[in-house]
């Protein structure tokens, strides 16, 4: 008799906040290590670990919409081409790689041994493609302008931030729903604590660490804002997606703290907002 998964409604038993927030830390460490890695290197080493991070969050998804068959190997590819597109040319490269993979996934599709469902098995290969592909080529993009590395430093930076602080705030001062029937926990004042101290938090690092003077502390305050608004919204959009799918978790990478995608949804919003904002400033 199968076991029956854990529907998304379905809470996880209760932890302890010291243990978890721990626990949360430890996992981070080496995710955070690999970051500062690849984007110190830049250029080419950058871009196969975040292309490799994005193969990772396709099979994720792609286990995860089971019931639409996406065909998974379009999808990897497609993911692949955008940060190759992303990383050696700018945005049109990137809009041809995307488009290229809809015949892609046209031909791999009707080349799978079974044909059911296959508008389904397109839809959500595309849906797949479009969601993990654009954020990664937005930070292969991101990391290629000048001081790229500091701005998807500062992207993450906000990103984290804000999550963490929406987090705290939620609990301390929380009182009125954000999106009860998408993700119930998150808070209007939980949001608004994430969107203060993370706009702050990217403030601060661009003055403190910018000695040319290459972001000015208007910009830094506009990027910061930008990010933080975008990646609530990247959370929210993963969050419906499993709520209709019925779980908790994208994988299991980082243990009870779920999968790849777990962590970078956020940031995979984030960085397409944090990449136009700054072109529009500079």
């Amino acid at each position: 008799m199968p076991v029956p998964r854990r529907g998304a409604d379905e809470p996880r038993k209760p932890r302890h906040g010291t243990s978890d927030l721990l626990a949360r830390v430890l996992v981070a460490i080496p995710a955070v290590a690999f970051a500062v890695l690849i984007i110190w290197q830049g250029e080419w080493v950058f871009a196969a670990g975040i292309a490799a991070l994005g193969v990772i969050c396709v099979h994720e998804l792609s286990v995860m919409l089971d019931r639409a068959r996406p065909v998974r190997l379009a999808a990897m590819l497609g993911v692949i081409g955008l940060t190759v597109a992303g990383t050696a040319g700018d945005e049109r490269q990137v809009l041809l790689a995307l488009a290229a993979t809809i015949p892609l996934t046209f031909f791999l599709a009707i080349a799978a041994p079974t044909r059911e469902r296959i508008t389904a098995s397109m839809s959500a290969t595309v849906l797949i493609v479009a969601w993990i592909g654009l954020g990664v080529a937005h930070a292969a993009m991101l990391r290629g302008l000048d001081h790229g590395g500091a701005l998807v430093v500062l992207v993450l930076l906000g990103t984290f931030v804000g999550d963490t602080f929406a987090y705290f705030g939620g609990r301390a001062f929380g009182r009125h729903k954000l999106a009860p029937t998408i993700s119930p926990n998150k808070t209007v004042e939980g949001l608004a604590c994430g969107i203060l101290v993370g706009t702050l938090a990217v403030w601060y690092w661009a003055q403190t660490y910018s000695d040319d003077g290459w972001i000015s502390g208007v910009d830094g305050l506009l990027l910061g804002l930008a990010i933080v608004i975008a990646a609530p919204i990247g959370d929210l959009f993963e969050s419906l997606i499993k709520r209709d799918m019925g779980t908790k978790d994208t994988g299991t990478l980082f243990g009870a703290h779920g999968g790849a995608l777990d962590r970078v949804d956020a940031a995979l919003f984030a960085l397409v907002a944090g990449y136009y904002v700054w072109l529009l400033l500079a």
